[in-house]
């Protein structure tokens, strides 16, 4: 007698996913701005075709991870996300910036293997998204860091496993954190060229994706993140 109301949670659980998945990916590409407030429950059901319930589980989630804050009466509202307290990465120094890439190499590296094997059509075109964003905002020497971040995202996403997407969004904005670094501690480094570098690394992590090729995906995300460590390590001091 278990049986179906079990089934009925996964199935509520894995909407409210997506729904987040989807909400979470407006707000990084800025298409819902801190302050703006989210359609209404009413206008998500709608929108999405899901039950209530689905989009109050996916508005917590969103609570939850920082993004959102609902006040009664009034709506649901983009926030500015603060750095939870369970991980503190508050000194971004030329040090901590190797720090996290380390990190994040044990993390990714199996990420995108699993993303390579699970992603789906529309998690891919969210990366090819990204990686667009990424090449018109350097290419114009535009901070390219959030189209960076939604890139990674994107991959931990499409593993389909939210502990992922969970340790890339604890990172914050120190995940991605080259133009963050204090300008005493760039040693005149180039950063238009330390992103050249990395679009072209970008790709073939997507390429890899793209092919379903979860060997290939981590060795390419392997070498991204020891040759974005060793960039940082050759133009930053001691």
């Amino acid at each position: 007698m278990s049986s179906p109301p079990t089934r009925l949670k996964r199935r509520t659980a894995s909407l409210a996913h997506e729904i987040v998945d989807e909400l979470t990916r407006r707000i990084l590409a800025g298409t819902l701005r801190l302050g703006d407030k989210l359609p209404s429950e009413n206008m998500l059901v709608k929108e999405y075709g899901v039950s209530r319930t689905v989009i109050r589980e996916a508005l917590s989630r969103l609570q939850t991870a920082g993004y959102v804050e609902t006040h009664h009466g009034k709506g649901t509202f983009v926030v500015e996300r603060v750095a939870q307290t369970g991980l503190r990465l508050s000194h971004e120094t030329a040090a901590d910036v190797r720090w996290i890439l380390e990190l994040r190499m044990g993390v990714e590296t199996q990420a995108v293997a699993l993303a390579a094997l699970r992603r789906t059509d529309a998690q891919l075109l969210g990366m090819r998204q990204a990686l667009d964003d990424y090449e018109a905002l350097a290419s114009s020497g535009d901070s390219c860091v959030e189209a960076d971040k939604r890139f990674h995202l994107a991959i931990a996403e499409a593993t389909g496993n939210p502990y992922f997407t969970n340790i890339l969004l604890h990172l914050g904005n120190v995940m991605i954190p080259r133009n963050r670094i204090d300008i005493r501690e760039r040693g005149g480094s180039d950063l238009s060229r330390q992103a050249h570098l990395a679009s072209v690394e970008h790709e073939l992590i997507y390429a890899a994706i793209h092919r379903r090729d979860p060997d290939g995906a981590r060795a390419a995300m392997w070498t991204h993140l020891t040759n974005s460590r060793e960039r940082f390590t050759a133009s930053t001091p001691d």
